[in-house]
């Protein structure tokens, strides 16, 4: 009998306010170690924490966005835990009353159904600080600055059964929460980082014993970590052996996983209210002022792109779900009048460049505008797409509009008819044997015999003649010889 795997998420969302959830530090990523942590930070004696009002406003967009309830009233607890970069001994946070309660996101799998994982709430606290272990032999640095930066943490009910439903899942969070501009999305500078449940069980079964993978930064490691403890899980059970509650770790240069501890239960961190917050109550007003500052959603910009630009649900999809990307295609189709042809090239070599020299489209040494000098003249066939390649690593590496590499590396494709009707009839002079044998082939094979004639042709021209005339010239030639 097969295993059923049972999969839910713990999403750590560090919000994009300047200052942190409970004082007015900066929450800038990369400053010097420990520059950025305040007294209240530390929690040092006398000081008082101020809450963030960004802080809720960005929580309640998301909640708006998930279609979720809306805590008007919530409170903050202690979590109490010992850890070298937790400097207050607890950590501020919610449980009984977040700020945001069930919700819903749908996701689309590669079978081209939908999904609906509900959410079961989401919470604000505040994060902790960072153990840095590469520069220290024998000992570990601590890094305060990320101390008390506010986080939403989305816990998922347990309704995804693999690994691409999961990942699926954090895509399609992580597009929300960027395309509101609640996160930057940065998940190699923690931003956005994820913890998974997982368990297995034979069909029909009670849900079996958890294990949680902490800290995953990455959806392949994601993916990765997933498939890895599935696998490990099954082999446990059916060699009789059982599945120990514990919290693991995941390498993702190792593609290998080990256990961190023993689970820890609520009960374990004795929860109790802050005595230094009273409870936020949220009137409408505040609701309704943070509905109007969601701006277009990943699944509305997509319905918006099939409708505007004609594009196919896939493409339209793909390029929806980052709003960095969706703008810089936007940008290239409208200065084009190519949307169909801007995505092609978006999707391709443009995003195949960002990931070679892994930078975002915003750091794109190709703008919107140089990539529709390209397309317009791709559209306008003065040059081939071959070429267009050719033109593009031109402008990647060296910059500069497309007419002007076009110029100075003499790339103009040739169009003109009556000079390529005469390099077509020079080449089918110099190849009588290749002709007769076209001629004496059935219809069905000549279209590929034809190949025999466009190399040389496109090497007459130095590769720039337009192949979509000289395939029609060659094809009229070819049949005025076979009357």
């Amino acid at each position: 009998m097969s295993w059923e795997t049972v999969i839910g998420l713990e999403v750590h969302v560090q919000l994009a306010t300047q200052s942190k959830i409970f004082s007015g530090s900066s929450t800038a990523f990369g400053a010097e170690p420990n520059t950025q942590a305040s007294a209240v930070d530390l929690a040092l004696p006398g000081t008082l924490p101020v809450p963030n009002a960004k802080a809720f406003e960005y929580a309640v967009m998301f909640g708006l966005a998930v279609n979720a309830e809306i805590g008007k009233t919530s409170f903050f607890e202690r979590k109490n835990y010992f850890y070298p970069d937790l400097p207050k001994g607890y950590q501020t946070t919610q449980l009984e009353q977040p700020i945001v309660g069930p919700g819903y996101v749908d996701i689309k799998l590669s079978d081209g159904s939908t999904k609906r994982i509900r959410i079961h709430h989401a919470h604000l606290e505040e994060d902790a600080g960072k153990s840095l272990h590469e520069d220290f032999h024998g000992m570990s640095g601590i890094d305060l600055n990320r101390a008390g930066t506010p986080l939403i943490e989305i816990v998922s009910e347990p309704d995804m059964s693999n690994a691409e439903e999961a990942v699926a899942f954090a895509k399609q969070l992580h597009a929300i929460v960027t395309s509101l501009g609640i996160c930057d999305g940065e998940m190699a500078q923690g931003s956005m980082r994820f913890d998974v449940n997982i368990s297995v069980r034979k069909p029909g079964q009670p849900l079996g014993t958890r294990t949680e993978t902490k800290n995953l930064n990455s959806f392949r490691f994601m993916e990765e970590a997933i498939k890895l403890e599935v696998e490990r899980q099954i082999d446990v059970l059916e060699d009789g052996g059982s599945i120990t509650q514990e919290t693991r770790l995941y390498n993702g240069d190792t593609k290998k996983a080990r256990a961190m501890r023993s689970k820890e239960e609520a009960n374990d961190y004795r929860y109790f209210p802050c005595p230094d917050l009273l409870p936020v109550i949220l009137d409408d007003d505040f609701v309704e002022r943070a509905r109007q500052n969601i701006p277009e959603l990943p699944d509305q910009r997509a319905k918006r792109f099939i409708s505007e630009y004609q594009l196919s649900d896939y493409d339209a999809e793909i390029l929806a779900t980052d709003r960095h990307l969706a703008s810089y295609f936007e940008a290239a189709a409208n200065a084009s009048g190519q949307p169909k042809l801007c995505a092609n090239w978006v999707m391709g070599d443009v995003s195949a460049s960002l990931n070679n020299a892994d930078i975002s489209i915003q750091q794109s040494p190709v703008s919107p505008e140089q990539l529709a000098s390209l397309v317009a003249r791709i559209s306008d066939d003065t040059i081939s797409n071959k070429q267009a390649k050719k033109v593009f690593e031109i402008m990647w590496s060296e910059g500069g509009q497309a007419d002007e590499i076009i110029e100075k590396h003499g790339m103009k494709q040739v169009s003109d008819t009556g000079a390529l009707e005469q390099i077509v009839d020079q080449v089918l002079a110099s190849k009588p044997q290749e002709v007769a044998n076209y001629l004496a082939a059935e219809d069905s094979k000549r279209k590929k015999m034809m190949g025999a004639f466009m190399g040389p042709i496109m090497q007459a021209t130095k590769g720039q003649a337009n192949p979509g005339m000289v395939n029609k010239i060659l094809a009229q030639k070819l049949a005025a010889l076979a009357k």
